[in-house]
């Protein structure tokens, strides 16, 4: 089994990237809020579950779907 694929940038899929990159922008968007609004959001917590959750399928399809799975080009 390859676990490269689920951290190295070049070996995640979409939803993988989607993930961690909502991960950042939800982290950073938080510290902002925190430290310069000093406001907090209630439920904003779920947005990491929801996250969290979608990286982790990703990284099941990742390492157990077929490699051509989403690779299909039909030329016509």
């Amino acid at each position: 089994m390859d676990f490269t694929k689920l951290y190295r940038p070049s070996a995640l899929n979409s939803y993988q990237f989607i993930a961690v990159t909502g991960l950042i922008m939800s982290g950073a968007a938080h510290l902002i809020l925190h430290f310069f609004v000093n406001h907090s959001v209630s439920g904003f917590n779920w947005l990491y579950v929801c996250w969290s959750a979608l990286y982790v399928i990703g990284s099941l399809m990742n390492l157990f779907g077929k490699p051509s799975e989403g690779h299909h080009h039909h030329h016509h």
